[in-house]
């Protein structure tokens, strides 16, 4: 019986999530709510997420794949049960026989070993049933491409001037994170161009990471301000926690694949969750190289979603 948790901001978009995840509809899932959600205060502090359980029904669950795996098995079954048996015949007749006739056994032990041989037809007969099965697999687990990361120098805090880009930065988080209440530590980095990198580290019970990284994003957004605020030049910047952007970004791509595959058997388009900028980038670069789907973006923001449809 397969299950799976979905927590969002209601529980109608936890069920909807947790039916994009498991590919059925609701009429397939018994539907158990594990928690109501809670908004808090301003959306950002004390906000709980709504928990939901799916569980997918048992007459539901995975026909094509039962019919995909049962009948190589049979199909190679069968031959090798007259293989076993023709041998089997032939060892008492053997034994019947004088120990002179030491000449005539070995002929027929050829011939013994040479019909299990023809048993093995079947096989190739069965490894060519396995193919669109083995395909599925293959389509369900390709190749994960990440985006390509810059290099990040970080400054230490000894070297860190306070007019400089990271030090606008650091100074912002410190005291922005001290007013909410939440202990932790910052690193500061810079790439090649300039850019700016903050690492916050403490953050265990992911209160700065929020909903899908909603808190991160607003504070990323924040800093971004403070920064380039009365500066003629735009100086981009990133922040991360308890490595949440590395995760995400593995998340996304695989349910970009798997969105795909599913557009790829129903021949018709799938539409994801709104997501900001560089979530959708995610979403468009893991499938740029499938042939046989195509990606665009619909709506405008905050509901700007990607869009996967099969190449006909």
């Amino acid at each position: 019986m397969k299950q799976y948790e979905a927590s969002a901001r209601t529980v109608e978009e936890a069920i909807e999530l947790g039916l994009q995840e498991l590919g059925v509809s609701i009429g397939d899932v018994d539907v158990r709510v594990v928690e109501e959600g809670s908004k808090g205060l301003f959306g950002l502090f004390g906000s709980r997420p709504a928990k939901v359980c799916l569980t997918v029904k048992d007459s539901e669950a995975d026909p094509l794949g039962n019919l995909l795996e049962d009948k190589p098995e049979k199909q190679g079954k069968k031959p090798e049960k007259k293989a076993e048996k023709k041998p089997a015949e032939k060892k008492p007749a053997e034994k019947k026989e004088p120990e002179k006739k030491e000449s005539e056994k070995k002929p027929a032990e050829k011939k013994a070993e040479k019909k299990p041989a023809k048993a093995e037809k079947p096989e190739a007969e069965k490894t060519s049933a396995d193919e669109p099965a083995e395909r599925e697999e293959a389509a369900e687990k390709p190749e994960i491409r990440t985006l390509e990361k810059p290099e990040v120098t970080m400054i230490p805090d000894d070297q860190l001037e306070a007019d400089s880009a990271a030090g606008i930065a650091k100074a912002f988080l410190a005291e922005l994170t001290k007013l909410m209440g939440v202990d932790v530590t910052i690193d500061m980095g810079t790439d090649a161009e300039g850019n700016v990198y903050g690492y916050i580290n403490g953050d265990t019970l992911g209160i700065l990471i929020g909903r899908r990284g909603e808190t991160l994003d607003a504070l990323q957004y924040l800093t971004s301000l403070k920064v380039n605020r009365g500066k003629d030049s735009y100086t981009r910047v990133t922040l991360d926690t308890e490595n949440y952007r590395a995760k995400r970004e593995d998340t996304l791509i695989r349910l970009a694949n798997r969105m795909a595959n599913r557009a790829l058997r129903t021949g018709r388009k799938v539409s994801l969750e709104p997501m900001n900028p560089y979530e959708r980038r995610i979403i468009h670069f893991a499938l740029q190289q499938n042939e046989g789907v195509t990606t665009h973006s619909e709506g405008d923001e905050p509901n700007r979603h990607v869009v996967i449809t099969h190449k006909k």
